[in-house]
């Protein structure tokens, strides 16, 4: 079924409300949250916000809390997130950082001791929004199984890049698994198998049963060893940049918060001449051969504004079974 996105956020903040969120933060969370599900990331809006509702009852989310500054090095800051809500304090790091841009033309802030930011593209718009090239990452409770290895001892740490673009920002929002857990679920909520294999089953083969992955916990890195080494390095950065838990302190307390994230915001030279460079590499991309001549060639985050159009237009997509639960948080 589909609902305008103004009744998803109210509902969203209807229960935000209730628990004892400001109105300020109740706002901001719910906006992101029906963002998301408006943007078709629906595993980190509609269908996540029941579980960010449980972490809030059960104090894992400290919706009081604000981050706390714990060291300044001129372009470079710590914050510690203090268990507050992670969009909150994700939405806060980014936008600390690109302030530091606009005075250094570079601006790095990490934080510890924060929660889940659901979608980290929501961060990466934001810094495009502003004008600002993007760049954040997290670690995560391990998920992921290492290169040669068969239990999960790495997080599938997101990686999210953008680039502000008149005609429409570019921006790579992707997790370092083939498919995110979370699309994994939902695959498996609507009974089908993934185009592709994205993990190993129960005896080490190539699977597209998302079942048969999520009982193995072994999905599949992107790149294969590439991956595997790519997200550990991210593992590593958020922990060294922020001082924070790394994916095995995370892992230890058996439940998924304390994360360690980055925000880098760059400014960019502005003018025509990066305007046509953009372009340039854009439409270079898009004059490749197609392999289906319905299927055009897409620059990251393209498909993103044709669902948010969609979406806006008709109403936002949301499986009607979790629906009906929010409203009766």
């Amino acid at each position: 079924m589909r609902i305008p996105f103004e009744e998803l956020k109210a509902e969203f903040k209807r229960s935000l409300i209730k628990l004892n969120f400001s109105e300020d933060k109740a706002d901001v969370c719910a906006q992101a949250f029906a963002e998301n599900s408006r943007d078709g990331v629906y595993t980190h809006g509609l269908n996540r916000f029941p579980t960010f509702v449980r972490y809030i009852k059960e104090g894992v989310i400290k919706s009081q809390n604000e981050p706390t500054l714990v060291n300044a090095f001129g372009a470079m800051e710590q914050w510690d997130g203090n268990l507050g809500a992670g969009i909150v304090n994700a939405l806060f790091c980014m936008d600390r950082a690109i302030s530091l841009a606009k005075e250094n033309g570079i601006g790095c802030v990490a934080i510890r001791n924060t929660n889940h930011w659901m979608r980290g593209g929501t961060y990466a718009w934001q810094a495009a929004e502003a004008g600002y090239i993007g760049i954040n990452f997290t670690n995560t409770i391990a998920n992921m199984a290492p290169w040669g290895g068969t239990t999960p001892t790495l997080g599938n740490n997101p990686l999210v890049i953008s680039v502000p673009r008149k005609g429409g920002h570019v921006v790579l929002d992707m997790a370092i698994s083939q498919f995110s857990i979370g699309k994994i679920l939902q695959y498996q909520s609507y009974g089908e198998q993934l185009p592709v294999p994205g993990g190993y089953d129960g005896n080490g083969k190539l699977s597209t049963d998302p079942t048969a992955i999520l009982e193995s916990k072994r999905v599949l890195p992107i790149g294969f060893w590439k991956g595997s080494g790519l997200t550990m390095v991210l593992d590593l950065l958020a922990t060294v940049l922020s001082q924070g838990r790394s994916t095995k302190q995370i892992t230890d307390q058996a439940m998924e918060t304390g994360v360690s994230q980055v925000f880098i915001a760059i400014k960019p030279q502005s003018g025509q001449q990066t305007d046509d460079l953009i372009e340039e590499i854009i439409n270079f991309t898009k004059s490749s051969q197609l392999v289906d001549a319905d299927k055009p060639v897409s620059y990251p985050g393209e498909n993103t504004l044709r669902t948010r159009e969609r979406n806006l237009k008709d109403g936002v997509l949301v499986d009607e079974k979790i629906w009906e639960e929010v409203k009766g948080l």
